[in-house]
């Protein structure tokens, strides 16, 4: 399985792209301005889109990229998430006044998108290329959020993304049950910022320190920091350097390609 780093984050800036990943070639995990940087074909191969939460930067090339693609698809783009972020894009973005009702058009038995509530927990299947499993994994954010657990249906290690979350006791408990080849978590503020990272519920290098020491003591995974702040993703990661050393912490880069 390959996962493609399209974006990684938390704001836009020159070569700063927001949060998008494409496993394979036919599953997107959040829809950030990294979607941007596909090709028309490569956009028409996804089929299925996962969605952590409804925050702008991870849906913000939703609606653009069905744009784009629509006359090149002859099914629904298929888009899973909690009720409460569907509910969220139905009522904020495709409402016929940001965006038009894709889900309506070209009609509502034949639309350009599909929508499909998920739940905390839940495992599902995905994949028309090469079938993947996806287990629902908590987080805690602003608002209803969750990560993802990704791995192939014949077997192998599993891709496991934190999504925007702050302290998380109950997403530990289950990686630690599963079987991790990367993980992929959240550090958006420096720690001269902790409390806009508790207010706003994101990590920062100090509560990220305090769960990694939640991890397993037999667990060993590369560690790959997402979601930093263009001005200060040189101080978040020399932070989290000074404090950490028996995990194998990596940055997150736009066009990293993960294979697992």
């Amino acid at each position: 399985m390959q996962v493609r780093v399209l974006g990684c984050s938390g704001a836009i800036a020159k070569d700063c792209r927001t949060t998008s990943f494409l496993v394979d070639r036919d599953l997107l995990v959040d829809a950030g301005t990294g979607v941007g940087d596909l090709n028309l074909w490569e956009m028409s191969e996804i089929d299925d889109v996962l969605l952590t939460h409804s925050h702008l930067d991870h849906i913000t090339a939703l609606p653009l990229m069905i744009d784009a693609v629509a006359n090149r698809r002859t099914k629904p783009l298929r888009v899973h998430a909690l009720p409460e972020t569907i509910a969220a894009l139905r009522t904020h973005v495709f409402n016929n006044i940001i965006w038009p009702d894709f889900a309506a058009i070209p009609s509502r038995d034949a639309p350009f998108v599909s929508f499909h509530e998920i739940d905390m927990g839940q495992v599902l299947t995905l994949g028309t290329q090469r079938p993947k499993v996806i287990e629902v994994l908590p987080a805690f954010h602003t608002v209803p959020a969750c990560g993802f657990a990704i791995g192939c249906a014949e077997g192998g290690r599993q891709w496991v993304f934190s999504g925007d979350t702050e302290r998380n006791q109950s997403f530990w408990q289950r990686v630690n049950q599963l079987d991790v080849g990367a993980l992929v978590i959240e550090t958006a503020f420096s720690n001269r910022e902790q409390a806009l990272a508790e207010r706003s519920r994101h990590l920062s290098p100090a509560t990220l320190v305090e769960e990694l020491g939640l991890i397993g003591a037999d667990k060993r995974y590369p560690i790959y920091i997402t979601h930093t702040k263009p001005a200060e993703t040189a101080e978040i990661m020399s932070q989290i350097g000074g404090q950490v050393s028996h995990h194998d912490i990596r940055w997150l880069a736009a066009d990293d390609v993960l294979v697992l």
